[in-house]
């Protein structure tokens, strides 16, 4: 079946569809070729392989160029993150909200921690859901809150779980956003992070605060969101947390939201 036949089938043009919008199917057959081709396409290519002229697409390119769907790379177009963003921020994934809470709260209990859930967004990450420590002390943030991509455990963990072209991608939109957290390392720092399964480091924004955060992963491995515990040490303890047990914690909850996701848990391995 060719390209042309199979987004037709999708479309479910064979049964006669009730309303005609050419403009539109123009536009989603240019999303859906792009988002199956493994290599940027020409205009011209996008047009043979559609059995459409130039002229047909030529507006129709340019117009999601501009609305940020597509990205020319030497006049060969390709899809960005924003498809991926729609569907997962804005609204946040209903699904992935109402099965991360529950494991979020247990989670808080065991370590007597905070705890959030984030997802990238556009150079950024935002916070989606979050669990206050049961104890009413440490450190959280706020749902809605936009956080650094480059220099947090979450952000990182987010980058690391992608294909190698969506990762290239990322890491220059959070450039645009903040060109001073550029690391000529930071390809070495994804790769162990995901050879790793999980990032935990020291904050770089908070002092005396530490941050450990696991990918929620998909069915092709690529991180959803990350499941991060802020963990703030709690000195007039007796009987507390290490780090070490918070990552020991935090590994068979998003091992848990993955897989009640319909997504894989963590299997090392480099960048596809």
């Amino acid at each position: 079946m060719n390209d042309v036949a199979k987004l037709t089938k999708r479309r479910g043009e064979e049964d006669g569809p009730s309303y005609s919008a050419p403009a539109l199917d123009k536009g989603l057959d240019i999303l859906e070729l792009l988002a199956e081709s493994e290599t940027p396409l020409s205009q011209k290519a996008i047009a043979e392989r559609l059995g459409r002229s130039v002229g047909e697409l030529y507006r129709m390119v340019n117009c999601l160029v501009e609305r940020g769907y597509l990205v020319n790379v030497d006049e060969k177009y390709q899809v960005t993150t924003k498809l991926f963003e729609l569907a997962h921020i804005n609204p946040p994934t209903h699904r992935l909200l109402t099965e991360a809470v529950p494991i979020m709260h247990r989670l808080s209990g065991e370590l007597e921690q905070s705890c959030h859930l984030s997802v990238y967004a556009t150079g950024r990450q935002v916070v989606i859901a979050k669990v206050d420590s049961p104890t009413g002390m440490g450190f959280s943030l706020r749902v809605g809150a936009e956080l650094d991509v480059l220099v947090s455990a979450s952000g990182r963990v987010l980058l690391a779980f992608q294909d190698a072209e969506t990762r290239r991608l990322r890491i220059e939109e959070s450039l645009a956003r903040r060109p001073d957290h550029g690391d000529t390392q930071f390809g070495i720092v994804l790769d162990s992070i995901r050879e790793r399964g999980f990032e935990s480091m020291p904050s770089v924004q908070v002092r005396g605060l530490y941050a450990v955060a696991f990918p929620i992963l998909d069915t092709r491995g690529s991180a959803l969101a990350a499941l991060t515990v802020p963990y703030a040490e709690r000195i007039d303890l007796a009987r507390r947390r290490t780090i070490t047990e918070v990552e020991e914690f935090l590994e068979p909850a998003a091992n848990e939201l993955s897989r009640r996701m319909g997504g894989i848990q963590f299997a090392p391995g480099p960048t596809r």
